[in-house]
């Protein structure tokens, strides 16, 4: 297995930073390959803009066509372009950070918004009366699987079903079926370890045991079951879900997810 974990905390003495240091060995010493993009060692800049794009870039600048044009040119700058190659050369990609302000720490989604451009991540596929394109099931980067570890704050009560910060499933589908189902990737259930700031040095090693079993069971997972956008669940091209197809009772996010 071929992994690249994306580590996104400040702090390399922090729990994230042990959860990914965990990660690698764990994996290393099971026989697989493995790459760390480091988003803060790497000081990776978080912004999208024109110098992005090199000579496709427009006045005014079109962002979503002018990184495909610079993809198709292959213009990228090289930042860019070497973590698009990561993506492509793994078939596990493991995402490692705090929940923070509900979602992912800024400098991780500047690293969603640049390296996800148009025609590598999205608009790819036919666009027809039968087919919207290849994604959420379909695309550049489907074969490979994902994997959340997150660390939150707040103790598990307050991410459940009638939690006053709503269920975790919620808040993480943005990431999980908005950012990593749409270009393809399989999603796994994610390891999110509640009361992050509480946790002692003695509570750790039961977190590194459950850790490393989810690390040595990736292959045997099941990922989440999404459905997939151009296999009969879905009216085209309105992508209104079919009337029948969810379980009584069922609303919100969970209508996306079969069974």
């Amino acid at each position: 297995m071929k992994t690249l974990i994306v580590y996104a905390h400040p702090e390399p003495k922090s729990l994230n930073g042990s959860l990914k240091d965990l990660a690698v060995s764990t994996l290393l010493n099971a026989g697989h390959e493995v790459r760390v993009s480091d988003l803060y060692a790497m000081n990776w800049k978080a912004v999208v803009d024109a110098a992005d794009f090199g000579p496709e870039a427009s006045r005014p600048l079109k962002v979503a066509l002018d990184s495909g044009r610079a993809f198709d040119s292959g213009t990228l700058t090289s930042d860019v372009l070497d973590e698009q190659a990561k993506l492509l050369w793994a078939d596990t990609i493991i995402f490692q950070f705090p929940l923070w302000w509900y979602t992912m720490p800024a400098i991780l989604k500047g690293w969603v918004d640049r390296v996800f451009t148009y025609r590598f991540a999205y608009g790819v596929g036919e666009h027809s009366d039968t087919k919207y394109g290849e994604r959420y099931g379909e695309g550049t980067l489907a074969g490979r699987r994902a994997l959340l570890s997150v660390t939150v704050g707040g103790p598990e009560s307050h991410y459940g079903a009638r939690g006053i910060n709503g269920p975790i499933d919620d808040l993480l589908f943005p990431i999980q079926h908005g950012i990593l189902y749409y270009p393809g990737i399989e999603v796994l259930p994610p390891f999110v370890l509640y009361s992050a700031d509480r946790m002692t040095g003695e509570d750790y090693a039961d977190v590194a045991e459950a850790w490393e079993q989810r690390l040595l069971t990736l292959e045997s997972t099941e990922p989440i079951a999404f459905r997939r956008q151009n296999f009969g669940d879905y009216e085209i091209p309105s992508l209104h879900l079919k009337e029948g197809r969810e379980p009584a009772g069922r609303t919100g996010f969970g209508l996306h997810v079969r069974g």
